[in-house]
């Protein structure tokens, strides 16, 4: 069984950091045969992508709402994706969701992923 756990969330103030990490297990295929990446849902609106990373992780995308402000990063021999975010908003506000894909490039929009995390909560207080 496919599990992709989320952790790492919690109530920070704005300016603050947190590191988000999700650990996969019982992929069919290896860690690294995966491209990952990480989306957001704020309360009302749709699943957006935040970042995602290539299989090496030599290639990474970020949103232009987060870019130098967000880092994504993995270690594939700890089956391990994380997301580290700096100096948060409110905006930034949303639960959060790792995601792996077989493909070999770095999809923006959901549907591409083939597993999904049950998500971190992110609440940045102003």
């Amino acid at each position: 069984q496919v599990q992709l756990v989320e952790s790492g969330g919690g109530l920070v103030q704005a300016g603050g950091s947190l590191r988000l990490s999700c650990a996969a297990s019982g992929l069919i295929y290896t860690f690294s045969s995966h491209t990952l990446g990480w989306f957001r849902q704020a309360p009302g609106k749709e699943r957006e992508f935040v970042a995602g990373i290539s299989r090496s992780g030599g290639n990474t995308w970020l949103a232009d709402s987060v870019k130098g402000r967000f880092t994504i990063s993995r270690d594939n021999a700890k089956k391990t994706v994380y997301l580290q975010m700096n100096n948060l908003k409110p905006e930034d506000t949303a639960v959060y969701y790792c995601a792996a894909d077989l493909s070999t490039t770095i999809a923006v929009v959901p549907g591409p992923y083939d597993y999904w995390g049950q998500g971190t909560q992110v609440t940045v207080s102003s």
